[in-house]
């Protein structure tokens, strides 16, 4: 069996300017990174704001497993599909991050005959946007020593300091960390850490903002820290904000690539789901919506996170609106959260199967009952799922009137997914004839507090949320402060409903426990950390990085 980037490179791939042709865009929008990628002119983007906008389609998926979905390669075959059977379609996808694909997860371009690419750049280094998305961060980090070692004129207390510094890796010992040690001369002494690039607040801004303005409006509002008196402090009385926005000019232009089947598609942004709100660029979703009848974008890891994030963070923020839903299963993956172990799943197990079907049923009933939204189900399908595991899932899904479509493209490409194609079609077309029936989980108005124990309830099976009384007592302050009304980003585990990664299925019941609360005043939401999760994540026993090489000709190898 040949590798995904084995696959990748006997495509010959078109120049990207022959792709953007196809979308609509003109030679003189696009800034060329090479002959296959490129990045579009904030010109050109301003030059769309009155096109009509097209349909968008969400792909999330049910709580991860070590099984494997198949999230981002469904979302691939999906839009390649749509072109196959005549829709002008655009695809959107997050920018990988280093620390996973050195890591344990591996990249985020799709896999087999359903990818995005070049596979190579964009699971590296791409445009360089996590770059200057990790300078922007840590720029501010440094002003703010900067300005504590210059006399500190705004007083800012250093053990109320809340920024942290930012590198696209995982490692652990970066946690906690000190820094100013070693006498006068390299300031003060003080705790401090890191987070991964993709938890950044920056990252955040940098997907929720819709212009440069809005961009350095935004990233002027970040709270870095508390005076002595407790005032907050912002990154505009750090006077960083302009330099912030400087270094993020280029990075915040949508980045133009193709599918294998040389689709249209902009890759753009990339914060996780588990620890921030997990979707791509509004702006990249914004452009693909004024240039194509059909987007197909996804939002990350299971549906309890990426996509309530999507729904109640990004939709919110920018306006946009979902015509229809899919999530995708793979058997295995519902073996697996039946009870099953890992080394038995290639067996068929339709009692099992049965059982792990509660996952997919509660994040189906999610989306359609607490946001209102047509769902169809994709089968990821592998060569030895069984016709009885395949029934077992169509007969639950029947009843409740949600399409199951088995879905091939790993190994066929779009053909693999024409049906899927086609019944997006269709049941987007029916919801628009009866009219939009969206609605977010809670209103702005509710109280932070209420907000989470919403999630928790609504979209965890929770029976309640706990918080130790210092935290309870910061969120009764934020509250206080005028963001009662931001919207609740939770950081969680992906791996289960409940802060239990070892809990399968559809565990109800159990508790949510909000370890510590951060303010993103720039992103206009409130992050709540639960559970064991992690801002900075380590590396496994064997991370990925062991596997990845150069060969004799100087080619990757082992990337995936």
């Amino acid at each position: 069996m040949k590798s995904d980037i084995e696959i990748a490179r006997e495509f010959k791939l078109k120049p990207i300017q022959e792709i953007a042709k196809t979308a609509g865009i003109p030679a003189d929008a696009l800034e060329p990174y090479g002959l296959t990628k490129a990045k579009l002119s904030t010109a050109y983007l301003k030059s769309l704001e009155n096109n009509k906008n097209g349909k968008l389609v969400l792909v999330t998926a049910i709580s991860p497993t070590p099984a494997g979905e198949g999230k981002t390669t469904t979302t691939i075959g999906l839009g390649d599909a749509l072109k196959r059977i005549g829709k002008k379609t655009m695809i959107c996808l997050r920018e990988p991050s280093i620390g996973p694909v050195f890591g344990m997860k591996g990249g985020a371009t799709g896999g087999g005959f359903a990818q995005v690419v070049p596979m190579e750049d964009i699971n590296l280094h791409f445009t360089g946007d996590f770059a200057a998305i990790g300078l922007a961060n840590n720029l501010l980090a440094a002003m703010i020593d900067n300005h504590i070692h210059f006399g500190n004129e705004l007083d800012i207390d250093t053990r109320r300091i809340t920024w942290r510094r930012v590198v696209d890796l995982n490692d652990r010992a970066l946690r906690d960390i000190t820094v100013g040690l070693g006498g006068v001369a390299n300031g003060f002494t003080r705790q401090d850490g890191f987070d991964i690039v993709v938890a950044s607040e920056v990252m955040a801004i940098f997907c929720l903002a819709k212009s440069l303005e809005d961009l350095k409006e935004r990233l002027g509002n970040i709270v870095i820290g508390y005076s002595r008196a407790k005032k907050k402090i912002l990154a505009r009385d750090i006077k960083a904000h302009g330099a912030m926005a400087v270094l993020l000019k280029e990075a915040f232009k949508p980045n133009l690539v193709q599918t294998l089947e040389s689709t249209p598609a902009l890759i753009h942004g990339g914060p996780f789901a588990n620890i921030a709100h997990g979707c791509n660029s509004v702006v990249a979703t914004q452009t693909a919506l004024k240039l194509a009848d059909y987007v197909v974008t996804e939002a990350g890891f299971g549906a309890d996170l990426g996509a309530e994030k999507f729904l109640d963070i990004k939709c919110r923020k920018s306006g946009l609106r979902p015509s229809a839903v899919v999530i995708v299963a793979t058997i295995r993956a519902l073996k697996f959260h039946g009870g099953v172990e890992l080394k038995d799943l290639v067996r068929e197990d339709v009692g099992s199967l049965a059982k792990g079907l509660s996952n997919l049923e509660r994040h189906v009933h999610n989306m359609r009952e607490n946001f209102g939204l047509p769902c169809i189900v994709a089968i990821n399908r592998f060569s030895q799922d069984t016709d009885a595991e395949i029934q077992e899932v169509k007969r639950l899904f029947s009843s409740q009137g949600v399409p199951v479509v088995l879905a091939t493209h790993w190994a066929d490409g779009s053909r693999g997914t024409e049906e899927l194609a086609r019944t997006v079609v269709e049941v987007v077309e029916k919801a628009e004839s009866r009219g939009s029936q969206f609605k977010f989980l809670y209103e702005d108005s509710v109280p932070l507090f209420q907000k989470i124990e919403t999630i928790a309830k609504k979209m965890y099976g929770a029976s309640a949320v706990t918080a130790a009384s210092a935290v309870k007592a910061e969120i009764a302050r934020l509250q206080k402060e005028g963001y009662g009304h931001y919207p609740v980003c939770v950081a969680k585990t992906q791996y289960s409903f409940s802060t239990d990664p070892t809990l399968r299925g559809a565990p109800s019941d159990h508790v949510i426990d909000i370890r510590e609360v951060r303010l993103s005043a720039g992103a206009e939401f409130i992050v709540m950390i639960c559970g064991a999760i992690m801002t900075m994540p380590g590396l496994p026993k064997e991370p990925s990085a062991f596997k990845i090489d150069l060969n004799s000709d100087g080619e990757i190898i082992g990337l995936s």
